[in-house]
């Protein structure tokens, strides 16, 4: 559907359980996008860098919202997580304690991905 664009989203999730409908709206529309072909950058910060950690995605539960855990999946299959650098060190979530294809990194690899040519940042 779109796959032909030659464009990048990065999207940044800001909340996790503590605001749940903001959260799914990132992963949801993270994951619709990667469905499409685009190529997708989500990132964890906040209180969702919680779902960076096996087993927290599957906790998460909003009527009427896709699986947390599915639409991680989707992303992990064909984009990219990264949990915000300062946001794992607050929870003590190191490298060793992330899933499978997800990295840490900071403020200037967001920065460097939002101002890539083609690239469109949204922030929930």
């Amino acid at each position: 559907m779109l796959g032909h664009m030659a464009r990048t989203l990065v999207v940044k999730a800001t909340a996790g359980a503590d605001a749940p409908e903001r959260c799914a709206q990132a992963f949801t529309v993270a994951a619709t996008a990667v469905a499409a072909g685009v190529d997708v950058s989500l990132w964890l910060t906040g209180e969702s860098t919680w779902f960076a950690l096996p087993g927290r995605a599957q906790e998460f539960e909003l009527p009427h919202s896709a699986p947390l855990a599915e639409l991680l999946h989707v992303i992990l299959t064909s984009g990219r997580v990264t949990a915000c650098t300062q946001c794992a060190a607050r929870r003590e979530i190191g490298p060793d304690d992330v899933l499978p294809g997800v990295r840490i990194a900071g403020a200037a690899v967001f920065v460097e991905e939002a101002l890539a040519e083609g690239a469109q940042a949204l922030v929930y």
